[in-house]
């Protein structure tokens, strides 16, 4: 079997707050940088690779009205925010003799994947690395998917796809790939019995 695994929210955490809150001190401007930023569509424009950091930080400033200064500091603190989830590293060791193949499939930001690469010495578990903003797809596109498949030579009813966001898994199952909603590493392990991936 093909075992797909997200980064953000299941390899890593992702939690913006945790940049959000020592950034800003108001709750307005929380909310705000909240809206603005991490829910804006240059969001999905930069883990697209389709917008660089630069022009994220000239158009979150206008668009906030905060200084320059303080989106480039907010955005720069995003890739070491990606701390790993240690459950699901050892979880995907423990298991990594089993006769499965282990890919990643992630909407990444270009800064975080490439600090992720260098600081953290886990990549040795996969076979392939699928990253949004290197090939200019993102999910729930269902081409992102169609590229796994094509790319790896993966037959889309002996794969299966972890995430923790539903409308990736949607999007993920209109192709045939078996799909597993990510809320901790041991419900993980146990959909991955029930499936017959693992004992």
């Amino acid at each position: 079997m093909n075992i797909v695994f997200d980064l953000g929210g299941v390899v890593f955490n992702w939690l913006p707050e945790t940049i959000i809150k020592p950034a800003f001190a108001d709750s307005a401007t929380q909310d705000l940088v909240r809206r603005e930023i991490f829910e804006h569509s240059d969001w999905v424009e930069l883990d697209r690779g389709a917008l660089g950091f630069d022009q994220a930080v000239v158009r979150g400033a206008s668009r906030t009205g905060l200084p320059r200064e303080s989106i480039e500091k907010l955005l720069n603190a995003v890739p070491p925010s990606l701390t790993p989830i240690q459950e699901t590293i050892d979880l995907v060791r423990s298991i990594k003799d089993s006769n499965n193949r282990f890919f990643v499939l992630s909407n990444m930001h270009a800064a975080s994947i490439a600090y992720l690469e260098e600081h953290h010495n886990i990549w040795d578990m996969f076979e392939g690395v699928v990253i949004s903003s290197r090939i200019q797809m993102v999910k729930p596109e269902i081409r992102i998917y169609e590229y796994l498949l094509r790319e790896y030579e993966m037959t889309p009813a002996e794969t299966v796809f972890i995430d923790d966001m539903s409308e990736n898994l949607a999007a993920a199952s209109t192709t045939g790939i078996q799909t597993i909603r990510f809320i901790n590493s041991v419900q993980c392990r146990q959909a991955l019995v029930d499936l017959g991936c693992i004992q």
